[in-house]
């Protein structure tokens, strides 16, 4: 099978722990599949996408009862919840890597790259959670980003623009200040979350340029400005506005410009 075919495979998994397996293992195994670019592929009448396990309960957003890191029922709901967010970009990088044919080959590896790092993220985030008497599933959540993950999914040039460089670009911005809640409350648990949120942060850093350089990539390729035209994507798909405050040392090192920059904070 092509390495696109067994990504959207794995996409189909439902249990979290076998999609982290099968993810790792298609990296590690990668360069014995046939990557396959031209290959159109279609979702099977049997696929549901993207597959997960029955819990956690998916309820809007506004419903999602506040978090705080300050009491350990608090804490074990804020890790559950940025657990929900590292399952979900499992999803949107496999999904970027088995939708979209005719792109160049790195385009493949990169979001293949970007899954293994996300199962990675998964894994040691659900470790921890474990460690406080949880498991994933175990707090209600909200599918935002999948929702996005749909709309955009006749045009990969309108994924990069509101899917990595957009609802995942926000958590460049979260992170530090969900930081500052864990490290006031300065107990073990908050504090080892805000260390491996440090890992996140820096990893998410690159998965957000390679957004960035993709949607770049395609702009140059269509003739398109990319202000004005993530400017037209963002009414097109009804994008969330994003509002201060902005993580701009990170999204300067994710490859934002000065005029991407200026445009977010209403220049």
């Amino acid at each position: 099978m092509s390495l696109r075919r067994l990504a959207l495979t794995a996409l189909c998994i439902c249990d979290p722990l076998e999609k982290v397996q099968a993810v790792q293992l298609l990296w590690a195994t990668q360069k014995d599949a046939m990557l396959s670019p031209n290959e159109q592929l279609h979702q099977e009448a049997h696929q549901t996408l993207p597959g997960r396990p029955a819990l956690p309960r998916l309820i809007p957003a506004k419903h999602v009862p506040t978090r705080t890191p300050f009491t350990p029922e608090g804490l074990a709901a804020l890790l559950h919840a940025v657990c929900h967010i590292e399952f979900n970009a499992i999803n949107l990088a496999l999904d970027a890597v088995w939708r979209f044919p005719h792109m160049p080959e790195p385009y493949y590896t990169d979001w293949l790259r970007v899954a293994y790092e996300e199962s990675q993220h998964f894994e040691m985030l659900h470790t921890h959670l474990q460690s406080l008497g949880h498991r994933y599933g175990d707090f209600d959540a909200h599918d935002g980003m999948w929702h996005m993950c749909q709309k955009t999914a006749d045009d990969v040039l309108a994924r990069m623009a509101l899917v990595p460089r957009t609802l995942e670009a926000r958590g460049l911005d979260a992170t530090p200040l969900i930081q500052a809640k864990l490290r006031k409350a300065n107990t073990v648990n908050a504090l080892r979350t805000a260390d491996l949120l440090d890992i996140i942060l820096r990893e998410e850093v690159g998965h957000v340029a390679i957004g960035n350089h993709w949607y770049r990539w395609l702009c140059e390729q269509r003739g398109l400005d990319p202000v004005a035209h993530y400017r037209e994507l963002t009414r097109r798909y009804e994008a969330p506005k994003l509002r201060p405050p902005f993580n701009t040392e990170a999204r300067q090192r994710a490859g934002f410009t000065e005029a991407e920059l200026d445009y977010l904070l209403g220049g």
